[in-house]
């Protein structure tokens, strides 16, 4: 029987990244995957390929409404759907082929299978062809990610009534989708199917979309995906269940604030509801490792399970389910293992939105700030008054800088518009050096740019000191 230093199960973003670190810190590695693809459901069915998708939109979003305005003629544009899901899924084997490299690289022994405990140091792992193999191992980390949540009332049949999983590989282009969902993955695969001219229409159960946000982020996108893409939504609604109306179409009914019974019909269902841990076949009740009563696996401070030895990461664990969070997870994981003091700060993981505009927030939003009674001032820049984004065609958004009413300290950053995933980054990094607004409104910003604006809303937060509005 072999024995590895780690033995990670799972290889989503959190368990390859963790099994390369664990491996470039000298541990004898091993990774186990049930799948015969690497990289998880970020890398096959989510994250990635969704992005693929909504690229591709954008940019036929754009020729049919910004080209003409820009000075720029074109013929008939069309849609070449199959050509578009087949780039995306060329998407996925070229990110699939680069982890393999990583593998290899680092001398990473990859276990292809199903991992599930047969002791608290030992796995059995068996593969699709049913051969076993036992494995040893002084630490175990637990990655297996998440899954689709299930609706009480609503079967998900995968053919009409569909996870984020069918939505990424349709054959066709629908003509109509109800989303069960308001959020993240309901909102960019809404954006995706709108753009191409899918009549969306998004069921939300609370009183805003993106209701894990500053509220002021979900207010404003709405108000633009509305006008943008013709996307209806209806808030504070509760789905019941969803039936075949016939072989083409479903019905879904709800009820609403006033308790008021509707009904919705549309080609599809997307159930976006979000995710729940997966720790099936796992066979925890071999050991004494304990979870919650959301399936969640119970860790410590150090990431590490009840018992000594086993940690667990990312989605079965809790917090945000974001791919970067589970990497820094890892990362964090193996140097524990190998004697290091690593560092991991909860409150500076950004949350994204690839919508568009995007979405982007880091820190304290504006109600978690009332809710602790905690002082504090505010600036906003909106994205019509940024030269860059009237270049651009990208005025909707705004970014909003929380601050510390005494300290000037930076507590939370929200960003609506043009890259505002890309520019969260520096919002990040001052929070993580605990910045104040002074900081960064006295530091040079390239212009014309983009991240001009957040050091004009930082301006703003500091005496009302903006310059361009």
């Amino acid at each position: 029987m072999e024995t590895f230093d780690v033995t990670v199960i799972g290889a989503g973003p959190g368990g390859y990244v963790a099994a390369i670190r664990c491996a470039q810190l000298g541990l004898k590695t091993a990774l186990v995957e049930k799948y015969p693809s690497l990289g998880g459901t970020c890398l096959n069915v989510g994250c990635i390929p969704s992005k693929a998708l909504l690229d591709a939109t954008e940019n036929y979003f754009n020729i049919n409404h910004k080209l003409v305005a820009q000075g720029i003629t074109v013929g008939e544009v069309k849609v070449d759907f199959s050509k578009m899901v087949k780039r995306k899924n060329d998407v996925i084997t070229q990110s699939v082929a680069g982890i393999n490299y990583l593998m290899k690289k680092n001398k990473i022994n990859v276990l292809y299978g199903t991992a599930s405990f047969s002791n608290e140091k030992s796995l059995e792992i068996k593969s699709a062809d049913g051969t076993i193999q036992n494995i040893n191992s002084a630490n175990i980390i637990i990655a297996t990610g998440s899954k689709p949540s299930a609706l009480h009332g609503i079967v998900i049949d995968k053919s009409r009534i569909i996870t984020s999983t069918e939505a990424l590989s349709l054959k066709e282009i629908p003509s109509s989708m109800i989303i069960i969902g308001g959020g993240v993955i309901g909102l960019e695969l809404g954006s995706v199917y709108a753009r191409l001219g899918t009549k969306i229409k998004v069921i939300e159960y609370f009183e805003e979309i993106l209701p894990n946000m500053d509220r002021s982020l979900g207010k404003e996108l709405r108000k633009i995906l509305s006008k943008q893409l013709k996307i209806e939504f209806y808030l504070e609604h509760k789905a019941l269940g969803c039936v075949y109306e016939n072989q083409e179409s479903v019905t879904l009914s709800t009820e609403d604030k006033q308790k008021n019974k509707n009904k919705f019909t549309a080609q599809y269902c997307l159930v976006a509801t979000g995710r729940s841990p997966y720790t099936g076949n796992l066979k925890l009740e071999n050991t004494s490792i304990s979870v919650d009563k959301a399936g969640r696996i119970n860790v410590n401070e150090n990431l590490e399970t009840n018992v000594k030895g086993v940690y667990a990461i990312g989605d079965v664990i809790k917090g945000p389910m974001l791919a970067h969070k589970a990497e820094e997870e890892g990362v964090f994981v193996a140097e524990t293992i190998a004697g290091q003091k690593p560092h991991i700060n909860y409150h500076t993981i950004p949350g994204v939105v690839y919508t568009w505009p995007e979405v982007a927030s880091v820190g304290f939003s504006e109600e978690d700030l009332k809710k602790s009674n905690r002082e504090y001032t505010f600036g906003t820049f909106p994205f019509m008054a940024s030269g860059r984004a009237r270049a651009s065609m990208d005025t909707d958004g705004f970014i909003k800088v929380l601050c510390d009413k005494k300290t000037d300290e930076i507590l939370g950053v929200h960003l609506l518009g043009p890259r505002a995933a890309d520019m969260v980054g520096e919002a990040v990094l001052a929070i993580e050096f605990r910045a104040t607004a002074e900081d960064i409104a006295r530091t040079c910003h390239a212009h014309p740019t983009y991240s001009e604006a957040f050091k004009e809303a930082c301006l703003a937060a500091t005496g009302n000191r903006a310059i361009h509005i």
